[in-house]
């Protein structure tokens, strides 16, 4: 492995040790279009919403949804996961019932 790059140096110097180009299908999206989903998901909140999710995204970049989910996975972003204790707008519901005490169970 060694002796390749060797190799590669000694004929064009420093232009022969950049990356040769790999086989596959070239990427179909471009840096662009992933710094938009970044920032847009970093700057900006829909009005009907607390957050954005893959869909309203998706639609919003023209991207599918999987393709959102991969560029929000490669930069660790969880939009739907709050960073403080958010209090509901909702009023409260006579229908829940008060949580049991450590040591009490209903019957």
């Amino acid at each position: 492995m060694a002796a390749k790059w060797r190799q590669r140096f000694i004929e064009p110097r420093l232009e022969g040790l950049s990356d040769e180009p790999r086989p596959g299908r070239p990427p179909t999206i471009r840096d662009g279009q992933v710094e938009q989903v970044v920032i847009d998901i970093l700057e900006s909140t829909p009005k009907d919403a607390a957050h954005r999710s893959r869909t309203s995204m998706a639609k919003r970049s023209g991207l599918s949804p999987s393709r959102v989910g991969r560029i929000w996975k490669a930069f660790r972003l969880r939009p739907h996961r709050a960073e403080t204790f958010k209090l509901s707008k909702n009023p409260p519901s006579p229908f829940i019932l008060p949580r049991a005490s450590a040591g009490h169970r209903w019957l």
